[in-house]
């Protein structure tokens, strides 16, 4: 594989859903002109992270996986050749959920992961958390990569990346809608290095509600056998201002370095452990 190529789109979002898709649309486009191969949403793009208190309200800016708009994204990761996470508030049965979808680069499902660790303590005390970690083959124009995601506040718990590191992630896409201040990068940052794994988290810009852009992303390589002392294995730190922002994850020494680094499974002391169980 050569370099995967991610796209985060730190986009301003509309409160109208027909703006956000055409502005998504627009961006994934342009994205794979930009020569990326995976195109990732920040999180709930469809309603711009906008979680209404009254129920009717909600329940009208939820959508289905096969509504027109999470479709179109379908479409046009096949006809673009690029894959796509796309963000939005799922209706479902029950309450809404916080849900990404993975396209690959022929508009094929990999998966829909719903967040696990909702904010309980805020607006999405409405919405209902998702029940488990997933982790698939996605296929990209560089070749296939094990992909797998968390959404924002899965973040603040060290088992969220553990779990997809152990199911044999090597890439985690993590839309977000907060503040990314140095706590909550170094939370990341931590998270690929212990798991050694590539972390791509794309947030809103400057401008959105309690946003600050600085989409951000890790490598997962903390050291080059040719290089003195433990590297920055940040790849990418955007600014606050929206725009498409690029980075570049060198997934075939991710790999080599796995096989020969200390962290991850190998050393593990599962005895211990008994508490997390």
């Amino acid at each position: 594989m050569k370099t995967l190529r991610v796209a985060f789109l730190q986009l301003m979002p509309s409160a109208v859903q027909d703006n956000n898709l055409r502005t998504g649309l627009g961006a994934v486009k342009r994205a794979r002109q930009m020569g990326a191969d995976i195109a990732l949403f920040p999180e709930m793009w469809n309603t711009g992270y906008r979680i209404p208190e009254e129920k009717e309200e909600l329940d009208a800016l939820s959508i289905t996986e096969d509504s027109d708009f999470v479709r179109a994204f379908r479409n046009i990761a096949r006809f673009s050749g690029i894959a796509v996470g796309i963000t939005f508030l799922e209706k479902t049965d029950g309450k809404p959920k916080n849900t990404i979808v993975l396209y690959d680069k022929d508009g094929n499902k990999v998966y829909k992961y719903s967040k696990v660790h909702t904010c309980d303590f805020a607006d999405e005390a409405r919405l209902e958390s998702g029940e488990e970690f997933i982790v698939r083959e996605l296929e990209t124009n560089q070749g296939p990569v094990r992909v797998g995601s968390m959404i924002c506040f899965d973040r603040e718990f060290p088992e969220s990346a553990r779990i997809l590191g152990l199911m044999g992630a090597e890439l985690i896409l993590m839309p977000n809608a907060c503040p990314l201040e140095q706590n909550r990068m170094a939370a990341l940052r931590s998270d690929a290095y212990r798991n050694e794994l590539a972390i791509a988290c794309c947030n809103y810009p400057y401008g959105q509600p309690d946003c600050n852009g600085h989409s951000i992303g890790f490598d997962g390589i903390a050291w080059r056998e040719e290089e003195a002392g433990s590297r920055d294995m940040k790849v990418l730190e955007a600014g606050e201002q929206p725009g498409i922002y690029i980075a570049s994850f060198p997934i075939d020494e991710l790999r080599e370095y796995r096989e020969k680094e200390v962290m991850g499974e190998r050393y593990r002391k599962k005895g211990a452990y008994g508490p997390l169980l």
